[in-house]
């Protein structure tokens, strides 16, 4: 059993204490990212950096929850100094393009849009989405102001094989397996960016007499001390909620989804093609994810259980996989895995920040977990503070940055669900009432009946979603706009009708001119990439 006890430690001396090591409880994608983030930041290879240490269970297998990534990956990679050939052919990778919606609107088989990782032609100073709406020969929305549905209708790959690591011709990121990806960090971590690892049981949580944590006990290692701990320990939440007792705020009243029933599937051959976006498709109480590995795909139900049981659920998956696996899909194995909605009440506390599902947890709609993990390491690192008496500040604004981050991923992710027409179950028709709709949410939507979606409808300059991507989601699925007069009189046709153009044409290149996923992964395998960096 976990035990607590108390170090006394005077608190003045305390807070004038230099911030040299960081101690991260918990492996897995999240602990091995902010490790390495924070070791390639603060040089913590050498005598003069920080020390960072990272100690995991040796009992605790990684959940590997989500399998796709953001372009944010890339940059992410690029400065830990992962080569990308590496990295794909180490984590059976494959390239990401953003998520197909199949069902979603009205349930039809053709009910089919994206949401690409490209943002609209001209988008930083045309809104095309007014010009858009106004024409009268209207293709789907994310055809006319992107590039990237026309290369995922093909299965083609982002870039060429000459086209260095990290550059791209489309934007991307990317699809893999959650196992791998942690036994590479960990590896390149260890090995190259100077992080000590420490395979152990915490056995107890030492706080200092002003609640501080002191150290960390262990099972061999004795105490391990630390002036910043990291929580990475997954849903448990060691520190922040066992031992800090943050609340926990479900988000249960606005996303429904608390199961998932998830599969691996092999291709039918070698030479199948590998998808080069996630496919999301619409069930009668949640949706199907759908994910192409270089060597299998990813595939998994997430839906509510107070709609669908277990058994109707299990039946469901095993329908969608059936056309893949013939036979096989009966008597396929299922991991069914537990959700809880929501997030802690606040994500830094004293000498302790939670990253990863320790801070909270979604359903994989938008793959928001890896990027929450990306930017909350990459904000830790940037802020680190240099001294115990600036972490009170740095933390304030981790917890306001983050608290604002959930809200916003949770409204995007709400968007999905209340655009839908489909009538025909009663978790559809629930997550259409008003109620479980946040406020900020049903505002937006206010201001959008009469106002396309534009930069200044959100405060912050990184949002986590841009008003692009609200854009393909509402566009996608049928959102209707009546522009004012005075704005859809203002629209330049000639300018718009240029851009809509040269869209158009550089799709048509491009897919004359990139090779599929299948193609450009199995060179990258052989060959490798021309080595370069994130432009």
């Amino acid at each position: 059993m976990l035990k607590y006890s108390v170090r006394h430690i005077g608190s003045d001396s305390l807070m004038s204490t230099p911030v040299k090591k960081i101690v991260i409880v918990g492996g897995g994608a999240a602990g091995w990212i902010t490790a390495g983030v924070i070791a390639a930041e603060h040089e913590a290879h050498l005598d003069t950096g920080v020390d960072v240490v990272l100690i995991e269970s040796p009992d605790v297998a990684t959940i590997g929850v989500g399998e796709g990534t953001w372009p944010t990956m890339r940059s992410t990679l690029s400065k830990l100094g992962i080569s990308e050939t590496d990295f794909i052919r180490n984590c059976d990778a494959s390239f990401k393009q953003g998520t197909r919606f199949d069902r979603w609107h009205t349930g039809a088989a053709d009910d089919v849009y994206y949401h690409p990782f490209t943002l609209p032609h001209g988008y930083m100073k045309t809104n095309l989405a007014a010009s858009w709406l106004a024409r009268d020969d209207r293709i789907p929305f994310a055809d006319a102001v992107c590039v990237q549905s026309r290369l995922c209708e093909r299965h083609l790959a982002p870039k060429q094989s000459a086209t260095p690591e990290y550059a791209f011709v489309a934007n991307y990121g990317y699809h893999l397996d959650a196992g791998k990806f942690a036994a590479l960090l960990q590896k390149h971590c260890t090995q190259v960016l100077g992080v000590k690892h420490i395979l152990d049981h915490v056995t107890s949580v030492n706080a200092g007499s002003d609640g501080d944590i002191a150290s960390l006990g262990s099972k061999q290692h004795g105490d391990i001390d630390g002036d910043l701990f990291v929580d990475c320990t997954g849903f448990s939440s060691l520190l922040l909620g066992k031992h800090y007792k943050i609340p926990f705020i479900s988000r249960k009243e606005n996303l429904f989804i608390d199961s998932a029933l998830a599969v691996q599937v092999p291709y039918k051959s070698e030479h199948s093609p590998i998808e080069s976006q996630t496919i999301s498709t619409a069930q009668s109480a949640g949706w199907i994810w759908d994910i192409g590995l270089s060597s299998r795909r990813g595939v998994g139900y997430v839906y509510s259980s107070a709609h669908v049981s277990d058994d109707k659920a299990e039946t469901e998956l095993r329908s969608y996989v059936e056309p893949s696996m013939g036979k096989d899909s009966a008597s396929v194995t299922l991991r069914k895995i537990d959700i809880n909605p929501g997030h802690r009440q606040k994500f830094w506390h004293r000498n302790c920040v939670a990253v990863g599902m320790s801070a909270g947890f979604l359903e994989p709609l938008e793959a928001s977990a890896l990027v929450l993990v990306e930017l909350s390491a990459q904000m830790l690192s940037e802020q680190l503070p240099a001294m115990r008496e600036s972490m009170t500040i740095v933390a304030k604004r981790f917890n306001d940055k983050f608290l604002y981050r959930w809200d916003r991923v949770i409204d995007f992710l709400k968007l999905h669900y209340v655009l839908t027409g489909r009538r025909d179950s009663e978790f559809w028709i629930d997550n259409c009432r008003k109620e479980s709709i946040p406020d900020s949410l049903q505002e937006l939507l206010t201001i959008w009946r009469h106002h396309v979606p534009w930069h200044g409808d959100f405060t912050q300059i990184d949002e986590v979603f841009s008003s692009a991507s609200y854009q393909y989601v509402l566009y996608g699925m049928g959102f209707r706009t009546e522009p004012r007069v005075s704005t859809r009189r203002s629209l330049n046709a000639e300018e718009a009708n240029r851009l809509f153009e040269e869209n158009a044409r550089k799709a048509r290149q491009l897919v004359a001119g990139l090779p599929t996923n299948r193609e450009l992964i199995n060179q990258i395998n052989e060959f490798g990439l021309p080595k370069g960096k994130v432009a």
